[in-house]
């Protein structure tokens, strides 16, 4: 070996006792620390090995230019010696969203267009083309002369709804009876004679009719009568006649004819309806009668033989 060669290994030899001394230095100075670190550090969070801590080892190559040297060590983390606690961090909290169900029927639903995309750009003369939905739509003026329609409020009816003309017309056939003449002699009379007349009806006439939905009482009670014996003389009178041999209503023809005695009967009247109270008529009611033919004729005195 010659001398050169042996300079080069003890330079060497001397460059990697160094380099692992720098190594060693280091090694005692992490571990140092790390106790120092733990120390301060609650018993809590981390505990360190009573063991001591291991050397580091160096491994070198020889390489052309000169030597590559690496050094590892086994360093033990905070906390491996106990379980620790777990630490808590305070979380942010979460804020739940909640849905409130709102019926379909309450919702505000948005209006359903069928014309979307159909109708085209506004035309110079202000039209759409389109359907008829997509004109423009004016308003509509009203001419203010017309009078606006009114709505009637309809009021159901009352018994003061019912008047006499309505009741007189219902029940004129049934409570207020023409009444007939009667005459004695019967169908024929003689100028100059007495002519009895008379009628037979002459009691109070009580009907009931409906009006308005209402029942109506009406009442009728003839007071006078009025005698048209048909040669151009009338005769009112309180008494309706009696036949013979009671002579209260006569009449005498002074010439011979036909006619036809007519008795008009005036009615008081009064009604009652839905028995809210009588209502009594002002003045009569006046009904005619039909008429009774009668021929009246001239006796002519004519002298006569005797009998045997």
């Amino acid at each position: 070996m010659s001398r050169l060669t042996r300079i080069g290994l003890s330079a060497l030899a001397s460059t990697l006792l160094g380099v692992s001394g720098v190594f060693v230095t280091l090694a005692e100075n992490v571990n140092s620390r790390a106790q120092a670190s733990t120390q301060s550090y609650p018993a809590a969070f981390a505990t360190l090995d009573a063991n001591p801590t291991p050397k580091p080892r160096v491994a070198g190559k020889k390489r052309k230019w000169g030597a590559t040297l690496k050094a590892t060590q086994q360093t033990r983390r905070l906390g491996e010696g106990k379980p620790s606690k777990p630490i808590s961090r305070p979380t942010k909290p979460q804020i739940s969203t909640v849905r409130k169900f709102i019926p379909t029927s309450v919702a505000r639903r948005r209006p359903f267009r069928l014309n979307i995309g159909i109708c085209g750009m506004k035309e110079q003369d202000e039209s759409v083309p389109g359907p008829s939905r997509c004109q423009p739509v004016e308003p509509v003026r009203r001419d203010p002369r017309v009078p606006r329609p009114t709505t009637e409020v309809v009021q159901p009816p009352r018994p003061e709804d019912v008047n006499w003309e309505e009741v007189l017309q219902e029940s004129k056939n049934v409570a207020f009876p023409g009444r007939r003449v009667k005459v004695q002699p019967a169908g024929r009379t003689l100028v100059n004679l007495d002519t009895i007349v008379y009628t037979d009806h002459d009691e109070v006439t009580t009907a009931t009719v409906s009006l308005l939905g209402f029942p109506v009482v009406v009442e009728a009670s003839p007071v006078s009568y009025t005698w048209d014996f048909g040669d151009g003389t009338k005769v009112t009178t309180t008494s309706p006649g009696k036949p013979y041999p009671a002579k209260d209503v006569t009449h005498k023809y002074v010439k011979k004819a036909d006619v036809s005695v007519v008795l008009t009967t005036n009615y008081a009247a009064r009604f009652n309806v839905a028995g809210t109270g009588w209502q009594y008529v002002d003045g009569t009611v006046p009904i005619t009668g039909p008429g009774t033919p009668l021929q009246v004729r001239e006796a002519v005195p004519v002298l006569v033989d005797p009998p045997n």
